[in-house]
């Protein structure tokens, strides 16, 4: 993290605070030193941020310090957050983690009646699925599908037939309950789909691919379902 993102994440934590934060608790909350966190609160103070307090005391804003807030409706608000919450559920540690950051950053600026509806929100999303071994799977899918790097999984069907396939990854579905790989299978030289919970193993290969028009994602997406991403 760059020491402007750093600043950025400090004053959010802040912002999101109605009560003086010790340096230590913002320290671990950004895992950084707390004579870093004295460092950040000198250079905010010094660009003309109000900040309150000493060390060993604490810190918070001053007045002038909030920002207006962000113009969603009730209802809009609660769906970002309903979609939060299903993304720190289903996705993997890396987004889930993410999806916390853009909260805070997020209720950090709302008004008081928005943040009080949040946190009052009657729905929620069991979180099993993130620290499970899928989700891991997940995670090194997505970080294969970034790089262009191609994969061999080891995979069994609803069958019960087991085999190995090198393939090119491209990208994940959610159906509400599992997730689906998409990539161009080497083997039959096509788009095939794998569920990510039948994949018992995942190896990331050295060689690349490329994507093209008649081969990419949207591409199937738009074969498939008539649909562009």
């Amino acid at each position: 993290m760059s020491k402007s993102e750093r600043l950025f994440e400090l004053l959010t934590l802040l912002r999101s605070k109605r009560y003086a934060v010790t340096a230590m608790t913002m320290a671990e909350e950004l895992g950084v030193s707390e004579r870093t966190i004295y460092r950040d609160v000198q250079s905010l103070q010094l660009s003309g941020v109000p900040i309150e307090g000493e060390a060993g005391v604490g810190y918070r804003l001053g007045k002038g310090s909030h920002l207006p807030p962000l113009m969603f409706t009730e209802e809009e608000m609660l769906a970002m957050e309903l979609g939060m919450r299903m993304v720190r559920a289903w996705s993997d540690r890396q987004l889930a983690a993410a999806s916390h950051s853009a909260s805070r950053k997020i209720h950090s600026i709302l008004p008081d009646h928005l943040r009080a509806q949040i946190g009052a929100f009657p729905i929620e999303v069991p979180t099993f699925h993130v620290g499970s071994e899928n989700a891991d799977r997940n995670e090194l899918l997505r970080e294969a599908t970034a790089q262009f790097n191609k994969i061999q999984i080891h995979y069994e069907t609803g069958e019960g037939i087991v085999s190995d396939r090198v393939v090119q990854p491209l990208g994940q579905v959610y159906w509400g309950k599992v997730w689906t790989l998409v990539a161009w299978c080497e083997l039959r030289n096509d788009y095939r789909s794998f569920r990510i919970d039948r994949i018992l193993r995942v190896d990331s290969l050295a060689d690349t691919f490329t994507t093209h028009n008649e081969k990419s994602f949207q591409h199937y997406l738009a074969a498939s379902y008539g649909c562009e991403k």
